[in-house]
């Protein structure tokens, strides 16, 4: 039998690498722009063009390259950053295993500049597929140059499988601001389609913030530093009254290097604990610096997951420290009970204190009624001898006196019971009469039980009113006729520029279901409008809670556009867990939900009632 394994090419390993280390534009755009932080570069520029499939390009002013480290960059696994494995412990550079540019240049078309400041001329190579075509000198300033065309041009499965330009675009944008909130010493600009979206120049960490969020994010930011001999943290978080109910403001940077931590992220949602609502997003860009033989980044490709020696310890320092500057800045309530009171009552510095003066009538006597005036001795107001006056006289009338005060307090307290009483009973009899009449019970604000022939049916009114808003509004969509309820004060939202580009992307679905928003500026949004029927909701968290949904549906079950909508305004606008429901409600509730097209399940497949067989209840009972 002869031998079946088979060494692959180069080329071959290399497409199959890329598809870990390069899954879409943005991955190129990040380990680029890293390649570029590591040569030192003081200034990077990033254009694209149709969100990356015809033209990625990065230029950076940094050390660049001899002729022969040009060409033995594009090799598998060459790289400056290393050279043995223990240094793979000691991280102090975004890159080290030199696998991008092969992985990038098997499946694009890669042009490659660059020029070291002593060189008089630069080095230009240019790969195709994997395949060197060429290498020669080229006039070049001090830096470098890297070209991606036509991406995944020679896997074209990979490239059908990209999404729309807006949603390969916000991708790419997320990976420009982590670079650049990770480096504020660096000047970056970013040019899509010929139009340029930002041009950061160098600062600090709070003048980058500023610089791609906007200048309200001036008065929005808490500080945070903290040091330890585990950690150490500095960076900003957001006041609670800015949180936003969509993710995208959320940045962990260990030792300058952004990353995805969970863990990380629950102990800051700890610490803003009962200061947000439950559906709300704290707003941080935190910096966490750690020995770098305490850390393993080495977990996968994108180096976006860390492993921590001791991640407890770090737990409880992050929460302390965001914990602590909430209360420093008097944003969370806090109490000291150290403090003496009494010390913060003001005073005259200028006059003294002196003792309290008690003044006594040495010839006051309580037992004589010499002197009606005296205050000493009086009682409510009155002298001791005009209280005597209202006194019976003798016991006898004292005591039929008492009696009488307490038949009467007894016949107060009895007729007080017996209008509780019947309160009481009129209160059950109404709940009987209800219970008879319409057979709707509503459980805990939460769900609705009638009987049914077979049974009980319990149904879940939040998940039956969003199968009902679903269907409601994939007809509207399609339709493009839903009423829509202008309002008398219009609201304005800020968004982050991909939530722009988003919301411009969906504009005529948010028409299609009631929504009338309009442009006002770079960032800004105009409300004028709202769906009919969401009049009690605030048109800023409905649309921020739209645009969450969205995205996260995107992500997990890449939906189509229209019905990717329907499901997440079906999911703001329903009816939640606690809101009290009427009879005829109810009533309305369930004829509508028998009415869809399957009544049995919520849009996310979940269950929106069940039934209770008389059978089982039978079971439960042992009858």
């Amino acid at each position: 039998m002869p031998d079946i394994i088979n060494l692959l090419p180069d080329s071959v390993a290399n497409q199959i690498a890329a598809g870990e280390v390069v899954q879409r534009p943005s991955s190129a755009v990040k380990e680029l722009m890293e390649n570029s932080v590591d040569a030192d570069a003081t200034h990077v520029k990033l254009i694209v063009k149709d969100a990356g499939r015809t033209l990625l390009q990065i230029v950076d002013d940094g050390k660049g390259m001899t002729e022969t480290d040009a060409r033995l960059s594009f090799e598998r696994h060459a790289t400056s950053k290393i050279k043995t494995a223990a240094d793979l412990f000691n991280l102090h550079t975004m890159g080290f295993r030199g696998e991008a540019l092969a992985s990038i240049a098997a499946i694009a078309q890669v042009e490659l500049k660059t020029k070291r400041e002593e060189d008089e001329t630069g080095t230009c190579i240019q790969i195709a597929g994997g395949k060197f075509e060429s290498q020669e000198p080229c006039a070049f300033p001090k830096g470098t140059s890297i070209s991606i065309k036509n991406l995944f041009f020679n896997v074209p499965a990979r490239r059908n499988f990209l999404k729309s330009d807006a949603v390969e675009f916000r991708h790419i944008l997320e990976e420009f601001e982590r670079v650049a909130f990770a480096h504020p010493h660096i000047a970056f600009s970013f040019t899509n389609n010929g139009t340029e979206v930002y041009n950061l120049i160098k600062g600090n960490l709070k003048q980058r913030i500023i610089a791609l969020y906007g200048n309200p994010y001036n008065q929005r930011l808490v500080p945070v530093d903290e040091k330890t001999d585990i950690v150490q943290i500095t960076g900003f978080i957001g006041k609670p009254e800015f949180a936003k109910r969509t993710r995208g403001e959320q940045f962990f940077f260990l030792n300058n290097r952004f990353i995805k931590n969970g863990y990380l992220h629950h102990a800051v949602q700890k610490a803003f604990d009962q200061l947000l609502a439950h559906d709300s997003y704290p707003t941080y860009f935190l910096f966490l610096d750690v020995d770098p033989q305490s850390i393993d980044v080495n977990i996968h490709p994108t180096k976006t997951e860390v492993k921590f020696q001791d991640d407890q310890s770090i737990y409880a320092i992050l929460r302390s420290s965001v914990k602590r500057a909430l209360g420093q800045y008097n944003i969370s309530p806090t109490l000291d009970f150290n403090q003496e009171m009494s010390m913060e009552i003001p005073y005259n510095r200028k006059e003294m204190p002196t003792a309290p003066v008690i003044k006594v009538n040495p010839n006051y006597n309580p037992f004589t009624n010499n002197n009606p005036s005296v205050t000493a001795g009086s009682y409510g107001g009155q002298s001791f001898a005009q209280n005597e006056k209202s006194i019976p006289s003798n016991w006898q009338e004292m005591f039929n006196a008492h009696v009488k005060t307490e038949d009467t307090r007894e016949s107060t307290l009895l007729q007080g019971n017996a209008e509780d009483e019947v309160f009481q009973q009129t209160e059950l009899k109404n709940e009987n009469e209800f219970a008879n009449a319409g057979k709707l019970w509503q459980l805990h604000e939460r769900y609705i039980l009638t009987a049914v022939k077979s049974g009980i049916l319990v149904i879940d009114q939040h998940r039956a009113h969003e199968r009902i808003l679903f269907e409601k509004y994939l007809r509207v969509i399609e339709n493009s006729n839903a009423p829509s309820q202008q309002l008398l004060f219009p609201e304005t939202i800020e968004f982050s520029i991909a939530d722009v580009m988003l919301v411009t992307d969906l504009l005529e679905d948010f028409s299609a279901i009631g929504f009338d928003l309009r442009s006002f500026g770079a960032n800004t949004f105009i409300v004028h409008g709202i769906p009919a029927g969401t009049e009690e909701k605030s048109c800023v968290t409905l649309v921020e809670g739209i645009l969450e949904s969205y995205k996260q549906n995107e992500q997990e079950l890449h939906l189509q556009p229209q019905e990717n909508i329907a499901r997440s305004m079906a999911k703001q606008a329903a009816i939640k867990a606690g809101k009290s429901l009427t009879p005829n409600e109810m009533i309305a509730l369930i004829d509508e939900l028998f009415a869809c097209t399957m009544p049995s399940h919520a849009p996310d497949g979940k269950p929106s009632f069940i039934n209770f067989p008389i059978d089982e209840l039978d079971k439960l009972f042992r009858r």
